[in-house]
């Protein structure tokens, strides 16, 4: 049986590149799950009142929802 190590050490310090990257994937997580709720409020919206009622909500619970899941 052969093992193939494939790991790498990681660095204590991040490079400023690396902050930089980590900016970039923070920025694009938080538009994401911005996106993801404006969304989510929008197709609710647009359900009937009794639409609504069928899945166990009101009106008034759409920006509850979609602020905490």
């Amino acid at each position: 049986m052969t093992v193939i190590d494939n790991t790498r050490a990681s660095h204590s310090t991040p490079s400023f590149f690396g902050h930089i990257g980590q900016s970039i994937v923070a920025a694009f997580a938080t538009l994401s799950t911005w996106n993801d709720a404006r969304m989510t409020r929008n197709s609710l919206s647009k359900l009937s009142d009794r639409q609504l009622e069928d899945i166990g909500m009101c009106r008034g619970d759409i920006e509850v929802m979609v602020h905490h899941g």
